[in-house]
């Protein structure tokens, strides 16, 4: 199978790829409170009930990432686009959130903290799923009013304890040199989620996400952090280099 991936990027980035078929995600050096970003996926001009790909589904690439003290984050897999990353491009669908369901490798440098479980490894480069059940965005509706209140740490701590009952995760911290080239697989069924490295399984998992899901591939300068006291921060990092993210022999099947 073959996925239409788009590009997407910021004006001063760049998504492209050659006649070998190897695509390139670049993103420049530059400030903070300035949002950099290149992307391939193929979800952003559909609704999440249009979205291609359910188990069983496989997927192998061969990637390297240039820049191993990356100021953000950047990684590939699969994803329900949970929190409605259109970012105003145009064409893209607006959807209200929900639930996060993925399977993906991820790296999240350390201003991230990207976990509900506080025993699991929540920034660094992570092979990761998460499994939440499918409920219809209207259903959160009732929830906005109460956002507000995440600005108490201990709103915010009762808040991230609810969300790990739902929210089911896994994920495993990597050592690899992510700038020499790799063979990376995820084997995704409807109760078991496989990552393999140069063909050697690294992590096995029950925990699967749920639904119809959409292929990323990304690299930007943005960081997400909600850390077991309470305390929520996001933005933009500053960064002194440029980052380009590289794939090739990209299969699905």
């Amino acid at each position: 199978m073959e996925a239409d991936l788009q590009s997407r990027m910021t004006h001063d980035s760049s998504a492209d790829f050659d006649l070998d078929q190897i695509y390139r995600l670049s993103i420049p050096a530059g400030r903070k409170g300035k949002y950099r970003w290149a992307q391939f996926d193929d979800y952003l001009d559909k609704p999440r009930k249009k979205f291609e790909w359910k188990t069983p589904t496989s997927l192998s690439v061969e990637a390297r990432c240039d820049n191993s003290n990356h100021l953000g984050t950047w990684g590939f897999g699969f994803w329900n686009d949970p929190f409605n990353t259109s970012l105003g491009v145009k064409g893209s669908v607006r959807r209200l959130p929900v639930l996060p369901n993925c399977a993906w490798f991820f790296f999240a440098s350390h201003h991230n903290y990207l976990s509900f479980e506080d025993k699991l490894p929540a920034q660094g480069f992570l092979a990761a799923t998460f499994s939440s059940p499918t409920i219809p965005s209207i259903f959160f509706a009732p929830t906005l009013p109460f956002l507000p209140l995440l600005i108490s740490k201990h709103f915010a701590q009762c808040a991230r304890r609810v969300l790990a009952g739902f929210v089911k995760q896994d994920a495993l911290l990597i050592d690899i040199d992510v700038t020499q080239w790799h063979t990376f697989q995820i084997d995704w069924h409807a109760h078991q989620a496989q990552f393999l490295i140069d063909d050697q399984i690294i992590l096995s998992t029950t925990i699967s996400p749920k639904g119809k899901l959409g292929i990323v591939i990304w690299v930007d300068n943005q960081f997400a952090a909600f850390k077991p006291d309470g305390q929520i921060s996001f933005g933009t990092l500053a960064s002194q280099e440029a980052t380009t993210l590289e794939l090739k022999n990209l299969v699905l099947k």
